[in-house]
């Protein structure tokens, strides 16, 4: 497990898996904010479920984040797209709604920098979000993020084309935690 202060991130157990999908998975309206491919559905307990991971593998890094306090999965995180010759990666994460405003999304977002820097010698993480995303906007600014830009009407969500932020950070820019 890669500890931040309030969160780990470890491996996703099998028990995750089904507490992920029914939370982050289900509730169609907010997965078409957070994943850019179509929500469909998927059985509880299918290996289809996004949720589910198949083993390691050197272009994704699947966490599960759990809260140091409470020893409580409190959601997802993920390196993806890891490109070892550019040494680049996107980062993906998600909340379960009970963690949600609690402080926790910079410690995550530090966490998998820590992990992408220094365990894995990236030189560049980047972050796409909905433009109108305003906590992942203000969590991404605190970790050290910057807004690189914008990708007009790049997103088809939920009935209407929305925009994307496009935010990056560097190895050099990245203040490790001490």
């Amino acid at each position: 497990m890669i500890q931040g202060e309030k969160i780990g991130l470890r491996a996703r157990h099998e028990s995750d898996v089904a507490v992920l999908h029914a939370e982050l998975y289900d509730d169609v309206a907010t997965r078409a904010r957070a994943d850019s491919r179509p929500w469909r559905p998927i059985s509880p307990g299918s290996s289809d479920s996004p949720f589910t991971v198949a083993g390691p593998s050197d272009e994704v890094a699947f966490f599960s984040v759990v809260e140091l306090e409470s020893g409580e999965l409190a959601g997802e995180a993920l390196l993806w797209a890891i490109d070892t010759h550019n040494r680049t990666a996107h980062i993906g994460m998600a909340m379960r709604p009970a963690f949600r405003n609690r402080g926790l999304g910079v410690d995550v977002l530090h966490t998998l920098c820590e992990y992408g820097f220094a365990v894995r010698g990236l030189q560049r993480l980047q972050i796409e979000t909905l433009a109108d995303n305003g906590p992942m906007l203000g969590v991404a600014a605190k970790a050290g993020f910057i807004r690189e830009g914008t990708l007009r009407r790049s997103a088809w969500v939920y009935g209407a084309r929305e925009d994307e932020a496009i935010l990056g950070l560097l190895a050099e820019e990245w203040t490790p935690r001490s």
